[in-house]
């Protein structure tokens, strides 16, 4: 069996494929029940993370092994084949463990040396435990890469290259400026109370905010998480917790927000933190032509006989969800050009037609418009830097969104007063972000590990091996022994014992040194064909050998933790 990893990042895919192929938690487990279920695989992991989406396999062939993995992930992710197909990447045997190494040292990560990765690869690991589709190959594998990616940050400075996401986050919210100075007497919202959430909620107290309010849909977690930061040693913060259906409330009182929810939809549209905006200063919140033209739009209610009916719009209206604006950026989310004008000419025939003042001059602005806003999904350049100081006035109401699929609508950047920081303009800025010299010593350390996890592995590999060798000794020294017994019975005791052990010394010293030379072979690149010769040479029973290994893997299974 070999190693497979099967997967996309925001190295290979832009952020708008990840945001349609991320995996809810319930997608996660049928995708793993299914991949040990298919022919080429026994065991299986998935590392799903706001950046990255991989599928762990041990496969018996290579082939077959990334054909049926592709597919599982284009089947479970929603995105097609073809689609995904050039996003993809594939590492096999010692590439796939020097890739999992890498992530967990937060080489990979789009903030160079982030740590919180070692705590999404043991969420990952526990996952695959729980549901039995991990044996002992992965569990070897990412109980390694944590054991890595902790001595990374022990041993190397590769922390002083890198934070966590929501530091970084909340450094480009700041625009320069120190975070603390930033954040000093600021009212937080955090939508969602998961790891990033909770993560953000302290990196915010800690910075020096005035208030934190935890919004969640289980309510007792967001209580807890409030709990645990009015009641924390150091840097505590007021905080209260607050059900979802107060976001719109809340949104009035906070200076910042951060969300990062496991919702398939937005949670916050561009309408619902203009509305809050306008609430907060009492003016109506001033945007770009663009923004205007589809909010006008997106005001237009359909009649509802119209839904899934309507034969000139390019979209599935059976399909559309209650609360989705067929006029905002999920609508025209990876349309192409052609798609795009066609969704044009109809919402500007909807929105204007039934008041009958249509004209080019709204056809020319609508299309427009809808180009902006698909432009955040990557198909057509968007313009994301700031209007120069004169025309845009300084924000005052900050949100980072840590989510993917996105939280926040992306439109919300074109709002004058807001600054809006998500997973795209996250990735635009990591880009830019300076090495540290010690990512140069965290590749050797991770050079050196996966060095060491293929020499172990294919030391492992012919143990079973060399103890059905031994067992096989055993029997005939045994054998002997009881042969001789019969034909001397005059032996005392003491006489057959010091012969029993005569011979269990010659075979342990004829044994001795070709078991321990064929370990330091196996061990070594392509040694994997010294078992496989031992058993040859010996003539060893290869149902033997399978049932040493079966044991060896139960009671690893049985000593390992849950």
């Amino acid at each position: 069996m070999s190693l497979l990893v099967v997967g996309l990042s925001h190295r290979s895919a832009p952020v708008s494929v990840l945001e349609r192929a991320a995996l809810s938690a319930d997608a996660q487990i049928k995708l793993l029940q299914d991949t040990v279920a298919a022919e080429p695989a026994t065991e299986a992991a998935v590392l799903a993370t706001c950046n990255r989406i991989e599928l762990y396999a041990d496969v018996d062939k290579f082939h077959a092994g990334v054909a049926e993995l592709s597919t599982l992930l284009a089947q479970h992710s929603g995105v097609g084949l073809e689609e995904l197909t050039p996003y993809l990447y594939v590492h096999y045997e010692d590439r796939a463990v020097h890739h999992l190494f890498s992530v967990a040292c937060g080489l990979d990560s789009m903030v160079v040396g982030e740590g919180q990765i070692l705590g999404q690869i043991k969420d990952s690991l526990a996952q695959a435990q729980e549901l039995h589709t991990a044996g002992r190959l992965l569990n070897d594998l990412f109980q390694q890469a944590l054991r890595v990616g902790k001595r990374a940050h022990s041993e190397t400075g590769i922390d002083s290259a890198g934070q966590s996401l929501v530091t970084f986050g909340l450094e480009q919210l700041a625009a320069g400026c120190a975070v603390e100075a930033w954040a000093a007497g600021k009212k937080a919202l955090v939508i969602g109370a998961g790891s990033m959430s909770s993560l953000a909620a302290a990196t915010l107290a800690r910075a020096g905010v005035a208030e934190v309010v935890v919004a969640n849909r289980t309510v007792e977690r967001a209580e807890r998480l409030a709990e645990i930061l009015t009641e924390a040693d150091d840097n505590a913060v007021a905080a209260r917790a607050v059900r979802m259906d107060a976001v719109s409330d809340e949104l009035t009182r906070a200076d910042v927000v951060v969300s990062c929810t496991g919702a398939t939809g937005l949670v916050l549209t561009a309408e619902a933190v203009a509305e809050a905006v306008g609430g907060r200063t009492g003016q109506p919140v001033v945007a770009d032509p663009a923004v205007t033209a589809v909010k006008a739009t997106q005001a237009v209610q359909l009649p509802p006989t119209s839904v899934g009916t309507d034969e000139n719009c390019p979209l599935d209206l059976a399909a559309v969800q209650p609360g989705f604006s067929l006029m905002g950026e999920a609508a025209v989310a990876g349309m192409d050009a052609a798609t795009l004008e066609q969704h044009a000419a109809w919402a500007a025939g909807t929105a204007v037609d039934r008041r009958e003042r249509r004209t080019p001059e709204a056809d020319a602005e609508l299309i427009t418009a809808l180009a902006a806003t698909a432009a955040t999904v990557g198909r057509i350049p968007e313009r994301r830097k700031p209007e120069p100081p004169a025309e845009r006035p300084a924000p005052f109401f900050f949100l980072l969104d840590l989510a993917m699929p996105r939280d926040i609508d992306a439109a919300v950047h074109r709002l004058a007063g807001v600054r809006l920081v998500d997973i795209e303009s996250l990735a635009e800025a990591s880009a830019d972000a300076p090495m540290a010299a010690d990512v140069d010593q965290v590749r050797r350390i991770v050079s050196d590990e996966v060095a060491a996890f293929g020499a172990a592995q294919r030391a492992a590999h012919i143990t079973p091996t060399v103890v059905a060798l031994r067992t096989m000794a055993a029997d005939v020294v045994a054998s002997e022994i009881a042969r001789l017994d019969g034909r001397l019975p005059d032996l005392d005791e003491r006489q057959r014992g010091e012969i029993r052990q005569a011979v269990h010394r010659v075979v342990d010293k004829l044994l001795h040194a070709p078991t321990v030379r064929v370990k330091q072979l196996a061990a070594e690149p392509g040694g994997a064909g010294y078992a496989d010769a031992l058993r040859t040479l010996f003539d060893l029973d290869p149902e033997t050998v399978a049932a040493v290994s079966r044991a060896v893997d139960s009671t690893d299974k049985k000593d390992r933790p849950a």
